[in-house]
């Protein structure tokens, strides 16, 4: 009997690979995980923050900001395909590059990723998703001033020439990864890269010729609340997902993202009810993602106590970044790119080099239980992608501007709004 059940599940086995001696067989049920994790990644951009961007704009520009989304998807995803994979997680060049016959996806569809047992092109796809949301992230510090055009040519340059190099360093085996840096989901590739990144383009763009005047409120408040809901959701895939397995440290992430979202939202609502005695609902939204953030290097890392501190600081920090810091250093992030993502994630990074607990995840040993050196190391790449970024993203911005003849729109159009002049469109007619 055994041996004709053996017999029986080789026939049926979908997927192999002979390689050697080694045989790596398709795990069913971790590639069945990470199908379901991608999607949820994936409805997290042309969903998910083009409903929570768009409501916070104004109306005359909420479809400009929810194509912006949209088109940061459709171009990344092409652009990864591509070369931006093979730059990612190809062979190592020295610590600081990949580069071998992935280009243009030269996989054979029975290849098995090692981690997990899940096919490599799954891997591809998954990986996609996180490239496709940290470039659409950075939308929000510009909209409402950006020339679309300026944006469809950003989106290519920047994925090639600063999110494939610094998810190589961390993900892909180069020189930070090689140091032992702990970014579980995304703190220092997705959210310090694009909040930076977003900084970079608010001040070289200048402000909103209305900035802080009463006619830039939100357009819809209920679909930014859609759109957190959705992030949220998606979050999930995002964290989880990152263990590209369904196991106890998935399990540990999925648990302590949850934890993080509702602490940070707690944070930021309390600061603002102590000094304006109002529960604003896109405090309630903006909070929720400060947890998500901070939490996302750490989620496979801490436990849920921990997640519990880190989202609701990050909720804190956030809010004073959002409002104060802002006006204090005076420069327009539309929609405080900066203040959420980058100064969360800034903060979730160090903060999974103190609370990374050995018994959650061997690979992950934090200051709190002895080893300080985490936190150095955790600092370094925090300042490195800070560095990097910066420094790239205004060199894109020059050539973008170069190329087509000044990024920023004129203050004829600022005035009619994108919707109308540039799609010829309104995302509301009353």
């Amino acid at each position: 009997m055994k041996k004709i059940s053996s017999l029986f599940f080789l026939l049926l086995s979908p997927l192999y690979l002979i390689a050697g001696d080694q045989v790596p067989v398709l795990d069913v049920g971790n590639t069945s995980f990470i199908l379901i994790a991608t999607a949820l990644v994936m409805s997290m951009t042309p969903i998910g923050l083009a409903f929570f961007y768009g409501g916070m704009t104004q109306s005359k520009n909420i479809l400009n900001t929810i194509g912006m989304s949209v088109s940061a998807y459709v171009i990344t995803s092409l652009i990864w395909i591509f070369i931006g994979y093979t730059l990612a997680f190809g062979t190592d060049i020295n610590g600081i590059i990949g580069f071998d016959d992935l280009l243009l996806l030269n996989i054979n569809i029975k290849d098995i990723w090692t981690t997990g047992n899940i096919p490599t092109l799954l891997f591809v796809a998954f990986q996609m998703t996180f490239a496709c949301i940290t470039v659409a992230l950075i939308s929000g510090s510009v909209i409402d001033r950006l020339k679309f055009s300026s944006w469809m040519l950003f989106v290519p340059l920047w994925i090639i020439f600063v999110y494939t190099p610094i998810a190589h360093w961390v993900w892909g085996g180069g020189f930070l990864s090689k140091e032992g840096v702990l970014d579980f989901a995304g703190g220092t590739v997705v959210h310090i890269n694009a909040g930076v990144a977003g900084l970079i383009l608010a001040i070289l763009l200048g402000k909103r010729k209305d900035f802080n005047k009463q006619n830039t409120n939100p357009s819809s408040i209920v679909l930014t609340m859609l759109g957190t809901g959705m992030l949220w959701f998606g979050w999930f895939g995002f964290n989880a997902g990152s263990q590209l397995g369904a196991d106890g440290i998935a399990a540990n992430a999925f648990l302590v993202t949850n934890t993080a979202a509702a602490a940070g939202s707690i944070g930021w609502i309390f600061v603002e009810y102590s000094l304006f005695k109002k529960f604003t609902l896109l405090g309630f939204a903006s909070g929720i993602v400060a947890g998500l953030v901070a939490i996302t290097p750490a989620a496979g890392f801490v436990s849920n106590s921990s997640a519990l501190i880190i989202g609701f600081i990050a909720g804190v920090i956030s809010f004073y970044g959002a409002t104060y810091l802002k006006k204090l250093l005076k420069y327009d992030d539309s929609l405080d790119v900066f203040g959420i993502h980058g100064i969360s994630g800034i903060f979730g990074a160090i903060a999974t080099g103190i609370f990374a607990d050995p018994t959650i995840n061997e690979l992950g040993k934090g200051l709190l239980f002895g080893n300080y050196e985490q936190v150095l190391i955790q600092i370094k790449s925090v300042c490195v992608t800070i560095l990097y970024t910066a420094i790239m993203t205004f060199i894109i911005f020059k050539i973008v501007s170069f190329i087509t003849n000044g990024a920023r729109i004129d203050k004829e159009i600022e005035t009619i709004g994108l919707d109308e002049v540039v799609h010829s469109e309104k995302g509301f007619n009353f």
